[in-house]
C-alpha cells in the first residue's frame, strides 16, 4: 500500500540450465541490455549501467509515435545473488523490480523478477493494466528469458575454448549492434573498426575502437594487431535507396574497396588474426527461380552477384597469406530492428500485405538471433573455412511470407500488388530485391554442426514481434 492504493506486482520465473554464476556474469556483462531489448519495442538504449549501486540505465522507450525517456537506477545488489533497480523517470507512475537469482541444482538456476509498479494517475488507470500493461509485459519477460537462456546455451557449446579478441566492422549496422552485444556477453574482447564520421551509439564503450580511411585503407587511430577474428559486415544498403548510377557505384565501391584494404592491410600484420568472416549475400547466386541452390551453385552475371563475386574476390591477399577467410552469404534477416521486415510492418499493419509481382519468388530468410549464433558458430568453429549460406532451413515463397505475417498480425494479407507498380516505385532496385529470388539452403552451414533457433517462418515473427501464444 501506497498512499491508501494497493500497489500492483508482476511475477515471472524462468529456470536456465546454467549456474548461477554464469547467470550473474551474462547480466553484469557490457552487452547485457542490448541483448534483452526486445525487438518490437524500439528501444534506444543511452547508457548501460553496471550492476552495482548507484549505476543507472538509461534508453528512450516508445510510447506509440512519442519516445519517451526511462532511467533505472540499480540498487540492493548482491554481487551473484540479486539486484533491483527503481524507475527514476519514465512512463510509469512507479517501477520497482527485484531480480533474484536462485540455484536449483549445480547448473540450473531460477530467476525470478518481481515488479512492482503503478501507472500514471493510478487511481484512475489502474484498472486498464489487464489489457494494456500485463499483456506486453508478459511477452517482454518471455523474450529476455529465452533470449538469455538461447545466449548461454550458444556460450556454452563454446565454454571449452578460449575468449577471443575481435575485431568487427559495420558495428553500427542492425546485425553488428546485436552481434557484439552477444559476444561481450559471451566473454569475448570486442573492438570496433570504424570510419572517422562514424557516430558510435551512446551506450558503447568508445574506448575499444580502431578508426581507419576505408577507402585509402589508412589506419588513423588504433592497432590492427593481435585479433584473434576480425568480422568485416560494413557496405552501404542496398535497399536503402533507388539505384541511381550513383548509388550502384557507392554499393559496389563500398564492399569491394575496403574489403581489398582490409585484406592487404591483415596480410602484412606481424600477429594477423586467424580467421576474416567477410560478409556477402544470397544475391551471389542472382535470380534462379524455384532452382533450389546450395554453396556449391554457381553464382549469376547480373549486378547484386557481380558485386558479391568481386566482394569476395576482394579478400585474396588475405587469403594467400594464410588466413581463414570465410564468407557469410546472407538472406533477408528478419527482425522489426530495420531491414526488410521494418518496412513491410506498416503496409502488413494496414492489410496491404499481398503477394507482390505474383508472389511466386522465393525469399530465403534468417532470423537475426540465428544470423548472430551462426557467425558466433563460423568464429568459433577451427574447422569452418569457405563460403557459407546463412539462410534458414526452410526458405518460403513471397506470397506465403506475407500471409504468415499477416496471420502473425491478425491483418488481412491478400491485396496483391503487381510488378509493373513496384518498377515505377523502385526501378531497378524493386525489380532485384522484391520480384527475384533465390530458394538457398544453408547446406554447409548444417553440415558443420550448427543447430538453428528459428526453422520456421511463423516461430520467428512471432519472436521478433512479439506475439508468442500464451497457453
Amino acid at each position: 500500500m501506497k498512499g491508501g492504493i494497493e500497489i500492483p506486482t508482476f511475477n515471472h520465473e524462468y529456470t536456465h540450465k546454467a549456474s548461477q554464476k554464469e547467470i550473474w556474469e551474462w547480466y553484469d556483462s557490457p552487452g547485457a541490455f542490448r541483448r534483452i531489448m526486445p525487438e518490437w519495442e524500439g528501444i534506444s538504449p543511452i547508457q548501460a549501467g553496471a550492476l552495482r549501486d548507484g549505476e543507472e540505465t538509461i534508453f528512450k522507450v516508445s510510447l506509440g509515435p512519442i519516445k519517451q525517456k526511462w532511467i533505472a537506477r540499480h540498487h540492493s545488489v548482491k554481487p551473484g545473488e540479486s539486484f533491483a533497480d527503481t524507475m527514476i523517470k519514465g512512463p510509469f507512475g512507479s517501477w520497482d523490480h527485484h531480480h533474484q537469482f536462485i540455484p536449483k541444482t549445480d547448473d540450473e538456476t531460477v530467476v525470478s523478477d518481481e515488479v512492482n509498479y503503478r501507472l500514471p494517475f493510478h487511481i484512475f488507470t489502474g484498472w486498464t493494466a489487464g489489457f494494456t500493461v500485463l499483456p506486453r509485459m508478459r511477452q517482454m519477460f518471455h523474450y529476455r528469458s529465452t533470449r538469455v537462456t538461447k545466449d548461454l546455451d550458444r556460450i556454452a557449446q563454446y565454454s571449452d575454448k578460449p575468449r577471443q579478441k575481435v575485431l568487427v566492422s559495420g558495428s553500427t549496422g542492425m546485425i553488428g549492434l546485436q552481434l557484439c552485444a552477444f559476444l561481450e556477453a559471451a566473454g569475448h574482447d570486442v573492438y570496433r573498426l570504424l570510419r572517422k564520421q562514424t557516430k558510435l551509439p551512446p551506450d558503447v564503450n568508445s574506448d575499444k575502437i580502431v578508426i581507419w580511411d576505408d577507402i585509402s585503407g589508412k589506419i588513423i587511430n588504433g592497432e590492427m594487431e593481435g585479433f584473434d577474428t576480425i568480422i568485416h559486415l560494413a557496405g552501404a544498403g542496398i535497399g536503402d535507396k533507388r539505384w541511381s548510377k550513383k548509388r550502384k557505384k557507392l554499393i559496389r565501391d563500398s564492399r569491394v574497396i575496403p574489403t581489398t584494404n582490409l585484406a592487404n592491410i591483415i596480410a602484412k600484420l606481424d600477429t594477423p588474426p586467424s580467421k576474416l568472416l567477410c560478409a556477402s549475400a544470397v544475391g551471389f547466386y542472382g535470380n534462379r527461380g524455384v532452382e533450389v541452390i546450395d554453396e556449391s551453385s554457381k553464382p549469376s552475371d547480373d549486378f547484386l552477384s557481380t558485386i558479391c563475386q568481386e566482394w569476395e574476390n576482394s579478400t585474396k591477399s588475405a587469403s594467400d597469406s594464410g588466413v581463414n577467410v570465410i564468407h557469410m552469404r546472407t538472406g533477408i534477416v528478419v527482425s522489426p530492428f530495420g531491414g526488410a521486415l521494418a518496412k513491410l510492418l506498416l503496409p502488413a499493419m494496414m492489410g496491404a500485405g499481398g503477394p507482390v509481382g505474383g508472389g511466386k519468388q522465393m525469399q530465403s530468410w534468417i532470423s537475426l538471433d540465428d544470423e548472430v549464433y551462426s557467425i558466433h558458430h563460423l568464429m568459433m568453429e577451427e574447422s569452418c573455412t569457405g563460403a557459407y549460406n546463412l539462410t534458414a532451413p526452410n526458405p518460403v515463397p513471397q506470397k506465403q511470407f506475407m500471409k504468415v505475417l499477416g496471420r502473425v498480425l491478425k491483418r488481412p494479407a491478400f491485396m496483391p500488388l503487381p510488378g509493373f507498380v513496384l518498377k515505377m516505385m523502385y526501378g531497378e532496385m524493386g525489380k532485384k530485391l522484391v520480384l527475384e529470388g533465390q530458394d538457398v539452403r544453408p547446406t554447409r552451414l548444417l553440415d558443420s554442426g550448427y543447430k538453428f533457433t528459428h526453422t520456421e517462418l511463423e516461430d520467428c515473427f512471432r519472436n521478433c514481434l512479439g506475439k508468442i501464444k500464451f497457453t
